[in-house]
């Protein structure tokens, strides 16, 4: 495990606001560009990565992802390469998402017409993507149609958020395409592992940026200030739509910009299962095919004695609001449906998330309101050559990702790069 050593406090060439993948990303650009550059990277969490976390469970001798889990566009993804440097092991099954096991709950026929709804859906929205006024993507549902609700369901596990607050032209942006890959000792730990060599100090909360004068920017801390002739701010838009960083002149333009790129919430349910072998490796379910409300379910993900629970939108805010025993009960209830009741006295709760609850964080991935698409923009501007943001949310075309979040930093790390030799 990386080794974390105090950045240099007092006075710093760049001072970067949260060790995430977009934190450390920044981080190596800058020190792979300027080697001597003086840099401290202020996390305020015990751990480096944000939503990037992975964490070993000896009961079943294996890591599991609570973050992001996934290498999306696999092939270009700066992380496939950096957890290979790293001597970590890619994954390259395809994603079982598409697949029905056994058809349970979901039949050939309705599979079909499911295709059949989502293809013409999707042909709406390009279509709806050149129309000059944003609207959302739950406009673009026909009345009436059976499939809405899966529409909706899908749409909570890729956005965290429900089709009807949703941006349309926000979708016209994203550009990540290929495989989707997993590392098989944790994406969460690819990217802790990436941390290593940089001066971070952990448990270091930011509370006030003072940019207003001449000369160096304040950043006030627990531990005392840090003055920086630049900062690149990396925490997420619920965070800074909070103002729970005080900019001292303030940045209502940054604070709008977030607030139209709120984070959506998917939660996982990990649970450990006895007779593994009656389940198949990286097998997929989908709850209720029918309901807004319903959890998609992998199976034994590399072949391990679990069942990853997948829940977003509301649904996952209402699980948890309600607790850890509130989720299991739903996810132990729709696999019951489908797997038959025993599943119920062979599984068991091993840990479950709740993203929404973590103070520094607040929440999944960031989806544009209608009308907010512009915001990823306007929240990556610099202010005045020192202020700097990165961030999944402020990637041009790969946001709500790991990736999008690298870029972002990697981006922000060059314009800093830029501004300080001018």
């Amino acid at each position: 495990m990386p080794e974390f050593h105090a950045p240099l406090l007092g006075e710093v060439d760049v001072a970067i606001v949260g060790a995430g993948a977009a934190g450390l990303a920044a981080g190596h650009r800058l020190l792979e560009r300027r080697p001597g550059l003086r840099l401290g990277l202020l996390e305020a969490a015990h751990r480096v990565g944000g939503r990037a976390r992975t964490i070993d469970v000896p009961v079943i001798a294996a890591p599991l992802d609570l973050g992001c889990g996934w290498l999306h566009g696999a092939e270009a993804n700066p992380w496939t390469t950096i957890a290979e440097r790293l001597g970590l092991a890619i994954d390259r099954t395809t994603p079982p998402w598409d697949v029905q096991y056994r058809d349970l709950g979901f039949s050939r026929e309705d599979q079909a017409a499911y295709k059949q709804a989502a293809a013409a859906h999707y042909r709406r929205m390009a279509e709806a993507q050149a129309e000059p006024v944003d609207r959302s993507l739950g406009s673009l549902l026909v009345p009436g149609d059976r499939w809405n609700s899966h529409l909706n369901a899908v749409a909570t596990y890729v956005s965290g958020a429900e089709l009807d607050q949703a941006s349309i032209h926000d979708t016209k942006n994203y550009r990540v395409q290929g495989g989707d890959w997993r590392v098989v000792e944790g994406h969460g730990r690819a990217v802790e592992l990436f941390s290593a060599g940089l001066p971070i100090a952990l448990n270091t909360p930011v509370a006030r940026i003072d940019h207003g004068a001449a000369g160096t920017i304040r950043l006030e801390t627990p531990h005392g200030v840090v003055r920086a002739r630049a900062v690149v701010v990396t925490v997420s838009t619920d965070v800074l739509a909070a103002e729970a960083i005080r900019f001292d002149p303030p940045l209502p333009d940054k604070v709008a910009a977030a607030a139209g790129l709120p984070l959506g919430l998917a939660n996982k349910v990990f649970l450990q299962v006895d007779a593994p072998e009656d389940l198949p490796k990286d097998g997929h379910l989908i709850g209720n095919p029918l309901a807004s409300a319903t959890g998609a379910y992998h199976l034994r993900p590399f072949g391990r004695p679990v069942i990853e629970a997948y829940y977003g939108g509301d649904l996952a805010r209402r699980l948890e609001r309600e607790g850890e025993a509130a989720a299991v009960a739903f996810a132990l209830e729709e696999l019951a449906g489908l797997l038959g009741t025993g599943i119920r006295t062979r599984a068991r709760l091993l840990v479950a998330t709740a993203w929404g609850g973590e103070p520094l964080i607040r929440g999944s991935y960031a989806y544009a309101r209608p009308g907010a698409a512009g915001n990823r923009a306007a929240l990556a501007a610099p202010v005045d050559d020192r202020l700097f943001f990165a961030g999944e949310a402020a990637s041009p075309d790969a946001f709500t990702t790991a990736r999008g979040a690298y870029s972002s930093g990697v981006t922000a790390a060059d314009q800093v790069l830029t501004a300080l030799a001018s």
